[in-house]
């Protein structure tokens, strides 16, 4: 043998292939002439490579361990003699490589899948079972997922015999490069079905409409999503299934707003009721409450409702239902109610009003006030 290969590599004899390998990587790093122009390293490159070929194979390291070396005379992958080596080999000393090359499976996992689901605040707070209609992939079954009509099996590829990929050969400045591709006959699989089945054409799965029932959780907020393991896709060739996610937006509620897990309402209340006080019946998400409006009660007062909010979704407990009063004063008197007003006023010396105005915070507003003031854009 005119070179000792594992001299140009730099190992010892009982050097692992993961070791053989690395050396190779760098030197390989260090000589290519993309780096290196020099003809003497050009040279040089081509006998590691040379080398690289005979030990990462084990059957011709074994017979170069024996005393026959493998390669054609003189050892020149490049020459009109040589053998070639792999491309992949030269990539994967520069962009790291080591990837397991052979034939890509059939049986794959199935994507995730997304569904939304409209439901009404009632739900939301306290939970629910909804059935859905899904449409997705599920295992063919006529053929249980093989993709082949009863009776037939995938069969070895003719083209790459099961090995998913082609190799050629050519010509560059480097010299002989082989390269690798995917099977065109078999994709790349490794195998062929000669005989598709009928109901799926060869993929092992069909689409099919299913209902599944789906719970709510109580307290769940607006646009969660739930996720229903193994209820998405079936993958290609009767794959494990993805997963299912299910979207929850909440309807608008004609009196309710949701502001976390409290519960917001306005009443409108006569003048005379804020004055002298009163008890309002309101209908809530748990049933009719009566509601304590006390004697000179001022617009924008707030009536807390203790535990009558949405049930926290993590944890125990409930939030609040707040109740804005909202005090409304008449537009529109007869003259007999007029002549009242004007007995009150009397009697409460208010005929004239002096000027009190006063500032007010954003802090020191209601909260009430400060949502309908971001709604209407102030």
């Amino acid at each position: 043998m005119a070179n000792d290969y594992y001299a140009l590599l730099g190992v010892p004899r009982d050097a692992t292939a993961d070791e053989i390998k690395r050396a190779y990587r760098k030197l390989a790093r260090e000589l290519h002439p993309d780096v290196n122009p020099d003809p003497a390293t050009q040279e040089r490159f081509k006998e590691v490579t040379s080398a690289y070929e005979v030990l990462s194979d084990p059957e011709k390291r074994q017979m170069y361990d024996l005393g026959a070396d493998p390669r054609s005379p003189g050892g020149n992958p490049f020459g009109p003699g040589g053998q070639g080596f792999g491309f992949g080999d030269i990539m994967d000393a520069f962009f790291g490589g080591g990837q397991a090359r052979g034939p890509k499976p059939r049986v794959r996992r199935g994507q995730d899948a997304l569904i939304r689901v409209t439901i009404d605040l009632a739900e939301a707070a306290f939970g629910a079972v909804k059935e859905l209609q899904v449409d997705t992939a599920l295992v063919c079954s006529t053929c249980t997922g093989t993709g082949c009509a009863p009776g037939y099996q995938p069969s070895e590829c003719s083209m790459c015999r099961g090995r998913g990929e082609i190799q050629s050969v050519q010509r560059s400045f480097l010299g002989q490069v082989m390269t690798s591709r995917p099977c065109p006959q078999c994709q790349g699989y490794g195998t062929v079905i000669p005989h598709p089945c009928a109901e799926c054409s060869g993929e092992g799965r069909v689409r099919t409409r299913r209902t599944l029932k789906v719970k709510i959780p109580a307290g769940i907020d607006d646009g969660t999503r739930i996720q229903l393991s193994g209820e998405g896709e079936v993958g290609p060739g009767g794959g494990p299934a993805g997963d299912l996610y299910v979207e929850v937006s909440t309807r608008p509620h004609p009196v309710f707003q949701r502001r976390g897990d409290d519960l917001h309402c306005s009443v409108a209340l006569p003048m005379t009721a804020a004055a002298l006080g009163t008890v309002l019946t309101l209908e809530t998400l748990d049933g009719v409450e009566e509601v304590e409006i006390r004697r000179g009660t001022q617009a924008g007062h707030v009536v807390t409702l203790r535990a009558r909010g949405v049930p926290h979704l993590r944890g125990s407990g409930r939030g609040d239902l707040l109740v804005h009063v909202d005090v409304q004063t008449p537009t529109r008197l007869d003259a007999r109610q007029e002549e009242l007003l004007r007995e009150l006023a009397a009697l409460r010396n208010e005929q004239q009003v002096e000027s009190t105005a006063t500032f007010q915070s954003p802090e020191q507003q209601g909260l009430f006030s400060r949502i309908k003031d971001a709604f209407s854009g102030r």
